[in-house]
């Protein structure tokens, strides 16, 4: 894959995004760490609309902010991508609206540990993986950035019941797709995991749709 940027070019970008948001990527963290302890905690209509406006609010970030304000300087496919994940933001609500039902408490054992997995490696294994390949601050993809992300709203997809809509799926199964062939063409090894991720959550789905059945 030719990618129209180099990898010091690739890292800049999240040298200059990191700098730019300080310290709001801590937020984001804080985020996805609450978000995972929601699900795990309640059941309810607050608990539903609670992660359903956390991760619109995590994709609209990584729309507006990331793609179209800093990697837009050196992807022209930014734009597109940006446009793509605000449209993953409104589809997270429109779900939610839909299903009344929707809760993030797995009732299978596969859900409850292909989800706790994906959603364990984008908050703790990531971060640490970042360090041990050399990508320090502020040249590491925090989390609130695409790759991290779509590995937690992976999980979030595999506790999901019942079972998500197909709707919610073609966009985070998308990236994982781009950001897979990006992680070997740049070397940002921590991101190879994001295919086997979209592989592990559409699984544990399928898993609990034979289980209802």
């Amino acid at each position: 894959m030719r990618l129209p940027f180099s990898i010091e070019e690739f890292l800049a970008v999240f040298a200059a995004y990191n700098r730019g948001v300080w310290p709001a990527q801590l937020g984001l963290y804080g985020l996805g760490v609450f978000l995972v302890v929601v699900a795990l905690r309640g059941s309810g209509p607050r608990t539903r609309w609670g992660i359903a406006a956390g991760l619109g609010l995590l994709w609209a970030w990584m729309g507006a902010v990331y793609h179209l304000r800093y990697f837009a300087e050196i992807n022209p496919a930014a734009p597109l991508f940006g446009a793509l994940f605000l449209v993953q933001a409104t589809l997270w609500i429109v779900w939610t609206a839909q299903v009344p039902a929707l809760r993030f408490r797995p009732e299978k054992t596969a859900q409850c540990v292909i989800g706790g997995l994906l959603l364990g490696y984008a908050v703790v294994v990531y971060p640490l993986l970042n360090l041990l390949f050399g990508h320090a601050y502020p040249t590491m993809p925090t989390f609130g950035l695409p790759c991290p992300t779509t590995i937690a709203t992976l999980g979030f997809l595999a506790w999901a019941t019942p079972r998500p809509r197909w709707y919610v799926w073609p966009i985070p199964v998308l990236w994982a797709l781009i950001g897979t062939s990006a992680a070997f063409a740049l070397g940002i090894r921590e991101d190879l995991a994001l295919v086997p991720a979209a592989i592990l959550a559409l699984a544990a789905q399928l898993k609990w749709a034979q289980g209802r059945s």
